[in-house]
């Protein structure tokens, strides 16, 4: 991939993150109190459901597991320890753990995807945990060790989800693989809502405006356009994007909510974005021939080798902190 091409892909992958950092708004403004299960499962099952109706492909063979594990890394395990971990900790913390997941990725992405782990990459992601800490930590704050190792598992299940999703490449085409995630995502989510939240009550014009914002613009085309980037990009390169949610969400409620910036929260969003830069170059690819030997083996796509694959083959926390 060139320069203009990879600069294309990643602004395009950036999309997703960005429409991240607005579900703090939508959910305060317009979605039930108290309900970020309900959320959860509102933004990824019907979104799912729906591009599975709209690609018309179902999974074949290994597939069935695979996609399960890649929607239950992606969505579900990851929506469930987050929000565990947001109620256990003051607003702004899970974000910052958060922020840890570019580091675990490129170490993920060392081990099994063979993506050489570069000392830029490794300061990148830590400056990019201080910018966060700074954008969104506030000055007193309290520590719970189960929140914390939610927050951090958390981090941990989405980064191996990104590594095994590069892994493993997709057999169909972008909307219907991005659908068998969020369905796979969102029917893990629903025992979850059921036992913990209970059924849903009555809904709002405005509250049925806020789901169908989170389901299909913050969810089905921001995972679209994710996990295009996986496939195109170095994981650990798409996963300093994720920087992007926090930024995003500190400048709408400063736009919208008249929320007020410090001095330290710009230092932290320069921080954040100079990191985001930072890994985009700090990052490598491994050996194209030993990708090419491993497409041959797995039957995947790797761009520029001319192989194809056989054809069968959010949020919300007490804080502003623009999680997924």
């Amino acid at each position: 991939m060139n320069a203009t091409g990879r600069g294309w892909t990643i602004l395009v992958t950036g999309l997703g993150p960005a429409a991240w950092g607005t579900t703090y708004l939508v959910t305060t403004q317009w979605l039930p109190p108290d309900r970020p299960l309900l959320a959860s499962v509102l933004r990824a099952l019907p979104a799912g459901l729906l591009l599975v109706a709209w690609g018309r492909r179902l999974p074949h063979g290994t597939w069935w597991l695979r996609a399960a594990v890649l929607g239950t890394l992606n969505i579900g395990v990851f929506f469930a320890l987050l929000f565990f971990s947001a109620y256990r900790l003051p607003g702004g913390v899970a974000a910052t753990l958060g922020a840890v997941q570019p580091l675990i990725v490129a170490g993920l992405s060392a081990l099994i995807l063979g993506e050489r782990l570069t000392v830029r990459a490794v300061c990148a992601g830590i400056v990019g945990v201080v910018g966060v800490a700074l954008l969104v930590l506030r000055a007193s704050v309290g520590l719970d060790a189960l929140g914390l190792a939610a927050g951090l598992a958390a981090a941990a299940a989405m980064a191996l989800g990104v590594v095994l999703t590069k892994r493993w490449g997709r057999p169909v085409p972008l909307l219907a693989f991005t659908g068998w995630q969020l369905t796979f995502g969102g029917l893990v989510l629903v025992p979850i809502l059921l036992a913990v939240e209970g059924l849903p009550g009555a809904v709002t014009a405005a509250q049925v405006a806020g789901f169908a914002y989170l389901g299909l613009v913050n969810t089905a085309f921001g995972y679209a356009v994710w996990f295009r980037g996986i496939e195109r990009l170095p994981a650990a390169s798409v996963s300093f994007l994720g920087l992007l949610s926090p930024v995003v969400a500190a400048t709408a409620g400063w736009l919208v909510l008249a929320q007020s910036l410090s001095g330290w929260q710009l230092v932290g969003m320069g921080l954040a974005l100079g990191a985001l830069v930072a890994g985009q170059r700090g990052t490598a690819r491994r050996d194209p021939r030993s990708d090419a030997r491993d497409s041959l083996v797995r039957g995947t796509t790797t761009p520029g080798l001319g192989l194809r694959p056989p054809a069968v083959i959010a949020t919300v926390s007490s804080a502003n902190t623009g999680l997924p």
